[in-house]
């Protein structure tokens, strides 16, 4: 069976479990639209957390990154587990026992403030539709690739499934599908990580065989290094990035991820603190199983494209000759080859020899074809991405509307309206959120990538410093915490904003306030947060007695049982 029906049939499949779960799921009340009930068992919750944190970005990017970059791309998967770890420790279990389940309903309780609740909406909506138009826009490249239509066919079809299980089921819908798409999505990653392990190490798993020996003598990584030296790029196992720039850039990940308030309301939906605790460490373990097993596809890819575009021989590969992963993907722009030499022949490297332009993101969809797998694992792989995709797309229309409903109207604008009333305007803004995150797929800014940069800065430099010092300062006021989050947004922004847009051809290590790139100066940002946010404080006093009990109550042990979620 070809690679197309196969696909159709698996991602049909998959699509009609995904809706199944939906109807058998829908909420019937705020509660249950927001945070599930608050009864999912912490094993479930630990799947749907998993699945709400590993986006596209973790299933087809990250190994993509670490692929190209080498050493260098280390950095996205430190970040990104440190982030969780950073999560699921130091924040949601005392956020779970304060009792809000959004960010900015905790940052404008914590500090008795509208104007800071408000900032935080404004922040949570950029941040998530930042993220949920990358999401909608991998799910159309995987149906570009897989099932030959248009991108923007594909984008809404994805906007029709999504639409149909956020806007009904709401979290609890959305939570019980997520369980079945990381069956999904982990399946996908593993089974042909483990296939290309065992043909070219002959080690299953593909971690030890990352470290091991390749069938034809010698070290992976080494023959990786050799390869990499023989065609003008770095060394695959050093970094070219200055080490201060690595650390900010990893800190800016992890606390810019540990920010993000879709993961957060995750926690909101397990019946006690207890609950919420074993969930996170149930996540860590499922997230875990993908992101040691990324860098092995990455160097297995690798390894494998260079000589199938190559040859075995170096000498390159006639394009009349080509295999069919290569013609398959020239169709979605993702690869195109160039003949500079006239020779027939295709050939990739880093200098004036380079014949190819790759996109970093079809290594892990094109791994398998590169690879000669069956063509059942290739169609099990778009299904895969597209769980990962839908799967955080869903968490993020839900912050979305929960943002807009509960935050913005029924606890600022409008705190009158029933929770019937308030049940249909988060539907309402999850269906208005489906449609921008859409239109943002199918014609998605020329700067959508660099605004992932800005996303994370923001994150880094506002959310985390005000819910750290909720929790652990509780002397902290409200003129410390508006300051801190002020001055760190804005300094972050106005130092991303004009690198990457306003003179971006500035953007090179020379011009870099103490060698730190805009991708990593949200950890600077996070650092003038706090240092505000102290002097501020300082000089304004401390937080109201009652604020500062609520908060003494939230990280003392006793009577830590179930909380409330309103």
């Amino acid at each position: 069976m070809d690679i197309q029906t196969l696909t159709y049939i698996l991602v049909g499949l998959s699509f009609a479990l995904y809706i199944g779960i939906a109807i058998w799921a829908r909420a019937g009340s705020t509660s249950e639209f927001y945070v599930a009930g608050g009864g999912v068992p912490p094993i479930a919750n630990g799947m749907a957390t998993a699945a709400d944190w590993m986006s596209a970005a973790s299933f087809i990017s990250m190994a993509g990154i670490i692929s190209f970059a080498g050493y260098d791309g280390s950095v996205y998967l430190m970040g990104w587990t440190g982030g969780y770890v950073l999560l699921a420790l130091c924040l949601a279990p005392y956020l779970r026992k304060f009792g809000k389940f959004t960010v900015p309903d905790f940052i404008g309780d914590r500090y008795y403030s509208q104007t800071a609740r408000t900032i935080a909406v404004v922040c949570a909506i950029f941040v998530s539709f930042t993220y949920v138009a990358g999401q909608m826009r991998g799910v159309g490249v995987v149906f570009s690739r897989f099932l030959e239509v248009p991108v923007t066919t594909g984008v809404i079809v994805g906007m029709v499934i999504v639409f149909f299980y956020a806007v009904l089921g709401g979290m609890k819908g959305i939570t019980y599908t997520q369980v079945a798409q990381y069956c999904v999505l982990i399946f996908a990653f593993m089974v042909p990580a483990i296939f290309i392990s065992l043909l070219m190490t002959g080690n299953p798993f593909p971690q030890l065989g990352f470290g091991g020996s390749v069938e034809s003598g010698g070290y992976l990584l080494d023959k990786l290094d050799g390869l990499s030296t023989e065609l003008g790029f770095a060394q695959y196992t050093e970094g070219s990035k200055p080490m201060i720039d690595v650390f900010f850039i990893t800190a800016a990940l992890m606390v810019g991820t540990a920010g993000l308030p879709h993961v957060i309301v995750r926690f909101f939906t397990v019946p006690s603190v207890a609950g919420a605790r074993k969930s996170a460490g149930w996540a860590l373990i499922f997230i875990a199983i993908l992101y040691t097993t990324a860098p092995a596809v990455a160097a297995f890819a690798r390894v494998n494209m260079i000589n199938t575009i190559n040859g075995e021989d170096g000498a390159g590969t006639l394009y009349s000759q080509a295999p069919s992963w290569i013609s398959n993907w020239e169709k979605t722009g993702l690869i195109k080859w160039e003949d500079k030499n006239n020779d027939g022949r295709m050939f990739y490297a880093a200098d004036g020899r380079n014949e190819m332009k790759i996109d970093r993101d079809i290594m892990v969809l094109a791994n398998p074809e590169i690879a000669k797998l069956p063509n059942w694992v290739v169609a099990l792989v778009a299904a895969g991405g597209l769980a990962a995709a839908l799967s955080t797309a869903a968490g993020l229309l839900l912050v979305i509307s929960t943002s807009i409903s509960h935050d913005l109207l029924k606890r600022n604008l409008m705190p009158n309206i029933t929770d019937k009333q308030e049940l249909l305007f988060a539907r309402m803004g999850a269906a208005v959120a489906v449609i921008v995150a859409g239109y943002l797929g199918i014609n998605p800014p020329g700067f959508v990538a660099q605004v992932v940069a800005f996303a994370f800065g923001l994150a880094a430099s506002s959310f985390f410093p005000a819910i750290i010092l909720g929790i652990f300062h509780k002397r902290m006021n409200k003129e410390g915490a508006l300051s801190g989050m002020i001055v760190g947004i804005t300094f972050t922004a106005a130092y991303i904003i004009y690198f990457k847009f306003i003179n971006p051809a500035a953007n090179v290590s020379d011009n870099w306030w103490f060698g730190i790139s805009p991708e990593g100066i949200g950890t600077l940002g996070m650092i003038f947060n706090f240092v505000v946010a102290f002097a501020v404080h300082k000089v304004t006093g401390d937080a109201p007695d009652e604020v500062q009990d609520v908060v003494e109550s939230i990280r003392y042990p006793k009577g830590s049982g179930a909380a409330t979620a309103h």
